[in-house]
C-alpha cells in the first residue's frame, strides 16, 4: 500500500455510499460514526504493518448475530480485507 493511495480522489457517489454505510453501521452498534471510522482506521493501520491490503475492496461492518446464550442478538464485527501481498520480515 503506497502512501499516495490515501490521497486518491474518490468519485462523489463512492464517498456518499461509504458515508451511508458508516452511518448505518454506527447506528446498529450504538456508537457514533466518528468512533466507527476510528475503529476502521485502527484496524487498517495494524493489519497494514504486516500485510499489504486492497483498500478498495475493504469492507468492515457491524451486524447483529444471535448470541450463544440465547438471550437475543448481539453486535458482531465482520471484516472482509482483501490481501494483496505479505510484507517481508525486517
Amino acid at each position: 500500500m503506497a502512501i499516495t493511495d490515501f490521497f486518491k480522489k474518490k468519485a462523489s457517489g463512492s464517498v456518499a455510499k461509504d458515508r451511508l454505510k458508516l452511518v448505518l453501521v454506527s447506528d446498529r452498534a450504538g456508537c457514533s460514526p466518528e468512533v466507527m471510522e476510528q475503529i476502521k482506521n485502527d484496524i487498517i493501520a495494524v493489519i497494514s504493518k504486516y500485510i499489504e491490503i486492497d483498500l478498495e475492496g475493504l469492507d468492515i461492518k457491524i451486524t447483529q448475530t444471535p448470541s450463544e446464550s440465547n438471550n437475543g442478538n448481539v453486535p458482531a464485527l465482520f471484516a472482509n480485507i482483501p490481501i494483496k501481498d505479505m510484507k517481508s520480515k525486517k
